[in-house]
């Protein structure tokens, strides 16, 4: 028997996915994010914006032709931790002051008004990761006379053999067949 690895503490959930530098791209990674933290139980809004925005610049910023960038989600305890990696590690964003009129120039500085902490690290040339992090809220713990769910439908009750009106027969017990006759 193989022994199971050692697991860290707590949680440690990862989602991780590899996108064409395209407008499609920037929305798929927000969508499939949105719907990772669904199915996680963890709040969407704010990173759905920090995924959106993180992955329209690696598709408008760090787009190299041929090469995709990449999506990854991770929670280690209480904080979620989105990275964006492109193959523009020549490019680092750099957080500036749009002008009112301007339609672009607000995308880091979004990032950093939603975000707890992000940041730019190098990676293997060429590339570089944005990433940013959440402190995710405490699970709240259940309170003494709240109510609670309990059963949505009658307990289960194995057959008894008899068919009622509308019902298939019952199966016949285990290693018992039935002949063509």
């Amino acid at each position: 028997m193989i022994p199971e690895p050692a697991r860290p503490e707590g949680h440690f959930r990862n989602f991780s996915v590899l996108l064409s530098p395209t407008p499609r791209g920037a929305r798929l990674a927000r969508l499939l994010a949105t719907e990772q933290l669904r199915s996680w139980g963890l709040p969407q809004e704010r990173a759905a914006h920090i995924v959106a925005e993180l992955a329209n610049n690696a598709a408008t910023h760090g787009r190299v032709p041929g090469r995709n960038f990449a999506l990854l989600l991770y929670v280690v305890g209480g904080t979620l931790r989105i990275e964006v990696t492109d193959t523009r590690g020549d490019r680092l964003p750099l957080p500036r002051q749009a002008a009112s009129e301007s339609e672009a120039g607000r995308g880091l500085a979004l990032v950093a008004a939603l975000a707890d902490r992000w940041g730019v690290a190098p990676g293997l040339h060429p590339r570089k990761t944005v990433w940013a992090e959440l402190t995710l809220p405490a699970p709240e713990s259940p309170k003494p006379n709240a109510p609670r769910s309990g059963q949505t439908c009658a307990p289960y009750e194995p057959p008894t053999g008899e068919k009622a009106p509308d019902q298939a027969p019952p199966l016949p017990p285990a290693g018992q067949t039935h002949s063509r006759e």
